[in-house]
């Protein structure tokens, strides 16, 4: 199975152990992720426009140090599964989703017409930090992240994207059942905790595979073996 990501630090988050999972799991996924840090949908759609070689290209959660194309990438395999998202300050804005992500998603439809379109939900910040109270406002987690669900909800049911992976839905779910730490700079996940945690979920969304009997344990990032089986079991208890 082939998983296509035009993202940001967000979908390299999310992927960097996916394909390892996968491995362990015995059903191998080949993972790409398009990478530009921050990049939002309009500057998607201004690279899809030029056909700009803009986005560093990583494969099975490392980078290759080749730059490539929206277009070059679509064409380059027969893709299962693209995903696309939104950059997470402006996750919560549905004003800043259209209508960029309705000419996206027509663009990989033109491209990868038998590839299914999902869209990655992504997280809120980690509570008390200054980049959720004092850049954006918010007095909580579940502020910020109540305002990027209604957001993403109604443009992907605008658009009719196929699926979502509900990424910010399990960071908040870590956040009340206190499972730590699941940031590293207060916006990007941890790169043990909150990276096995998210790509357990792309895995399980994906696949269809239960991750609780997947024995992957090689992280960057030491991640003590209670804190394996909590997670475990918040992703598999997830309605997806």
């Amino acid at each position: 199975m082939k998983i296509l990501a035009i993202g940001n630090s967000f979908s390299s988050d999310a992927t960097r152990y996916l394909h390892e999972i996968s491995e362990a799991g015995e059903f191998p996924l080949k993972v790409v992720n398009l990478f530009i840090g921050g990049c939002s949908l309009d500057t998607h759609y201004k690279n899809m426009n030029n056909d700009d070689k803009a986005y560093l290209l990583e494969f099975n959660g490392y980078s290759t140090g080749f730059y490539v194309s929206i277009r070059e990438a679509l064409q380059s395999d027969m893709w299962d599964y693209v995903t696309m998202q939104q950059a997470s300050p402006l996750s919560v804005d549905f004003n800043t989703y259209m209508p960029y992500l309705q000419a996206l998603s027509d663009y990989i439809k033109f491209h990868a017409p038998k590839a299914k379109q999902v869209f990655h939900q992504t997280w809120a910040y980690e509570n008390e930090s200054y980049r959720l109270c004092t850049e954006l406002g918010y007095k909580s987690y579940s502020a910020m992240f109540n305002d990027i669900k209604y957001a993403s909800n109604r443009a992907i049911s605008e658009v009719g994207i196929d699926c979502v992976i509900p990424s910010g839905e399990l960071v908040e779910k870590m956040v009340s059942a206190r499972i730590a730490p699941i940031y590293r700079d207060s916006f990007h996940l941890s790169l043990g905790v909150g990276r096995y945690a998210v790509a357990a979920l792309w895995y399980e969304c994906i696949t269809g595979k239960s991750i609780v009997g997947n024995n992957f344990c090689k992280f960057d990032e030491d991640i003590d073996a209670e804190t394996i089986n909590s997670i475990k079991q918040l992703v598999s208890a997830m309605k997806l």
